[in-house]
């Protein structure tokens, strides 16, 4: 959702600990990913130690 081909429109949150967009990001996004509606209000408070461990070197 925050990176790959057609992503562009999401951020981080920081202080929030959450993925953030516009309504009309969102909206796009859910429409062809239904699964992913469910992280549009809910924060990851886990999000750097996962992707420290997780990501591409």
């Amino acid at each position: 959702m925050l990176s790959g081909k057609g992503n562009s429109g999401f951020g981080w949150d920081e202080h929030r600990q959450m993925v953030v967009a516009e309504d009309v990001v969102w909206n796009s996004y859910i429409s062809s990913h239904k699964v992913v509606s469910q992280f549009r209000h809910h924060n990851f408070p886990y999000y750097d130690q996962l992707t420290s461990i997780y990501a591409k070197d």
